[in-house]
């Protein structure tokens, strides 16, 4: 299995070489039904050196040598059998040639013999390798859900691997059960509970790549209800991208199962307010920046500033965008810097000729900001004020800050400060003449930096516990692609103060996202000392909520062109009363006054509220 690729070749040679003279001795015993046929033999010995010569030039011109073992299929065969044929019609012609007593049967049995003799020396060193393989490693053995021409070649890749077996094809097509597709048995979905049970298979593939999304839904809502792993082999249309392989299956994604569809906001009023526009997009290398970025390539900017005060972050986003960009014929410039830099925002944004900003740029995760509440306000507040401020200086056409469903009757400092945030924007909307300022909300961010859906991904790789914080907390969830889309949108449908949320259904229990989780990577939830990975409840963090909420004021939601974007018009704070937000906030920041910040967000912050520890259950 080792050895070199012209090791291998050489040596196919030589075995289809030597096959040829044992192919004709063959031919002989069985035409004179003898094992012994050496008077036939000698007077037709001239037949055997010429053959092998021939034979060797035949199978390097249909480079015999070089099919793939586990490659072996009809096209291979097809291969074996002209040379099959070559061999017999030489024989038939050297034989008149050579003037040789062999009888005319003898050339035609040769050419059988030598196609099954080297079908048959294939299969064998094949199988040979596979039992070896096989005794080297255990291998984990899967059921292919979906017996049509994906999972075919599915189960062809998977022979060559030392991982997995595939053991049997499940289908929901009854006209195909208990047939025998590619060596595997075909049968009904309902049996796999039972081979689970039995330890049968581990493991699930769905090789459905051409199936609908609600219909691959369906399925794997009814596969998560095993105590089974689930993987998908990716579309078509992701193979051919590259988002996909064979030999890199795709893990189910928790989001697939959150109880709603993803939204559909592929829009055409999306291009239209980017076409052809100079976009500037602060904290460019986070998860929302960078999916930010990404989505502008399909709106066709003439020019994408990226705007991030990581090196590392901006230096990441800008080698994967850039490759798209160009071939897009889109500008990007890469520009480091803090948003609470007023000169060098302001540098950026006329260097750039900046005409919409797309303001991500923050400090999120609560438990950090709520230890480091001051610089989570220079940066969140003030950032935002800067950033704001210099869009409205440059004439900038559209500004849309990314808010998050914290800010309303926040318990933190972080949903305080994004709230406060909020109202400077709103404040500088009513002065504003040019600008257009509007904000987004979102609920939970699946995958992105610090979100729960990857730190249970790693306790569970880990073997647990999974940790929740209280049996009860519940969040709104959308996707990375979702929440970008919908800064998109928003700056398309944007009158001015306006706050855009996303209709996201019902909220959704952590603890029950947690177990699905676990169920989904083919472990069980321990309880009462049973099952493989525990499910520990730790306790609200400072500043946690047990509910999240998108709106302050319910009655306050507007419709949109987009049935899922819901406009809202809430309260804000006279402009007089955020002048002096911002400088109770410079004071209380110039002195390092964490208290003086913790009062002036009690007093200026509709709904605040210190979280008080809740009980662990």
């Amino acid at each position: 299995m080792n050895l070199p690729r012209r090791a291998k070749h050489a040596l196919w040679l030589l075995l289809d070489v030597l096959l040829v003279p044992l192919s004709l001795y063959f031919a002989f015993a069985l035409r004179f039904g003898t094992p012994t046929p050496s008077w036939a033999m000698t007077a037709s010995w001239a037949l055997f050196p010429a053959l092998m010569f021939i034979g060797l030039a035949a199978c390097v011109a249909f480079d015999l040598h070089k099919v793939k073992l586990h490659a072996l299929e009809r096209f291979a065969m097809l291969r074996i059998g002209v040379v099959a044929i070559v061999l017999a019609l030489s024989a038939i012609v050297l034989s008149y040639l050579l003037g040789t007593s062999a009888p005319r049967s003898v050339p035609l049995i040769f050419g059988v013999v030598f196609f099954c003799g080297a079908l048959a020396l294939r299969m064998a060193v094949l199988a040979t390798l596979t039992f070896m393989a096989r005794g080297l490693g255990t291998r984990a053995p899967v059921a292919i859900y979906g017996a049509g021409s994906a999972g075919i070649q599915l189960v062809s890749a998977l022979r060559q691997s030392s991982e997995v077996k595939p053991v049997v094809f499940v289908d929901d097509n009854p006209t195909l059960r208990g047939l025998i597709v590619s060596g595997l048995k075909v049968q009904s979905p309902d049996t796999l509970e039972a081979m689970i049970a039995k330890g049968k298979i581990e493991r699930v593939l769905l090789a459905m790549p051409s199936i609908s999304r609600s219909g691959q839904d369906i399925i794997l809502k009814r596969l998560a209800a095993l105590k089974c792993g689930v993987q998908v082999l990716p579309s078509y249309v992701d193979l051919i991208v590259g988002k996909g392989s064979l030999a890199n299956l795709r893990t189910v994604t928790p989001d697939e199962l959150l109880g709603r569809d993803k939204v559909d906001l592929d829009i055409p009023d999306v291009a239209k307010v980017y076409a052809g526009r100079n976009v500037m997009v602060t904290g460019a290398g986070g998860s929302i920046g960078s999916e930010l970025c990404r989505q502008l390539i399909g709106t066709a900017p003439a020019h994408i500033v990226l705007f991030e005060r990581s090196e590392l972050a901006l230096y990441q986003i800008d080698r994967e965008l850039r490759p798209l960009a160009d071939a897009a014929g889109i500008k990007v410039t890469t520009r480091l810097g803090s948003v609470t830099d007023a000169p060098r925002v302001q540098a950026v944004m006329a260097e750039t000729d900046t005409e919409i900003v797309l303001h991500a740029a923050a400090y999120k995760h609560v438990p950090l900001v709520e230890e480091n509440e001051l610089e989570g306000a220079r940066n969140n507040v003030l950032g935002t004020q800067v950033v704001a401020e210099a869009a409205q200086a440059a004439g900038v056409e559209r500004f849309i800050l990314i808010s998050t469903d914290k800010a309303v009757r926040p318990t933190n400092i972080m949903g305080a400060t994004k709230r406060m945030a909020e109202l400077v924007v709103q404040d500088l909307q009513t002065r504003s003449t040019g600008t257009k300022f509007s904000m987004v909300r979102f609920g939970n961010v699946l995958g992105s930096s610090g979100s729960v859906l990857p730190l249970f991904e790693q306790q569970i790789r880990r073997g647990g516990p999974v940790t929740v914080t209280h049996a009860e907390v519940t969040r709104f969830f959308m996707t990375i692609p979702e929440a970008a889309r919908l800064v998109l949108l928003a700056g398309a449908y944007a009158k001015g103060g306006d706050v855009f949320v996303l209709d996201m259904g019902e909220a959704m229990k952590i603890l029950d996202i947690a177990k699905r989780m676990i169920e989904l990577s083919g472990r069980t939830v321990r309880e009462n000392g049973v099952g493989d990975i525990e499910v520990k409840i730790t306790g609200l963090r400072p500043g946690e909520k047990l509910f999240e909420e998108l709106l302050i004021d319910d009655d306050s939601l507007g419709a949109t062109p987009h049935e899922k974007i819901l406009r809202a018009e809430e309260a804000m704070l006279s402009q007089i009363e955020v002048a002096s937000m911002l400088r109770e906030l410079g004071a209380s920041l110039e002195r390092g006054d964490t208290a003086a910040l913790r009062a002036l967000v009690e007093k200026r912050v509709d709904g605040y509220h210190r979280q008080e520890n809740v009980a662990v259950g």
